[in-house]
């Protein structure tokens, strides 16, 4: 029990951090492009698709995985468009833009798969499951 709530708070902080992260270089010095460039606006929409996912699972571990997994799918999708429309350049070529967004793919993806590993910890310390022995 101790352990779910452990790997559930790090999961928090990891998001938590992750959305900070992205907040200040969006706004602060552009990711895409140089600093105000409108294309930084999207990002607000990856971080729309976690807080909604977020209040949808109501917190809980499974919902968590599932809406951080959302996140960096939507964090993916916005280097993808970034990429192909050729956003930033030429202050962002896209090798940065790639490895920026890369990064806060996996940070995003590494609070998912916390979130799932605490969701697994509930469910398998759990006295009615079938796999923890009581019956």
């Amino acid at each position: 029990m101790k352990a779910q709530r452990t790997t559930y708070r790090i999961a928090v902080g990891v998001a938590l951090a992750t959305a900070f992260i992205l907040i200040w270089l969006s706004l602060g010095v552009g990711i895409i492009g140089r600093d105000g460039d409108p294309a930084n606006i999207m990002y607000f929409g990856v971080l729309a698709v976690g807080i909604m996912g977020a209040l949808i699972a109501r917190f809980r571990p499974a919902g968590m995985a599932r809406a951080l997994f959302a996140t960096a799918l939507a964090q993916t999708l916005v280097a993808v468009v970034a990429l192909a429309a050729g956003l930033g350049r030429p202050w962002s070529g896209p090798l940065e833009l790639s490895i920026l967004n890369g990064i806060f793919i996996a940070l995003f993806l590494a609070s998912a798969w916390l979130f799932h590993r605490s969701a697994k910890t509930q469910v398998s310390s759990s006295p009615f499951c079938p796999s923890s022995g009581s019956r």
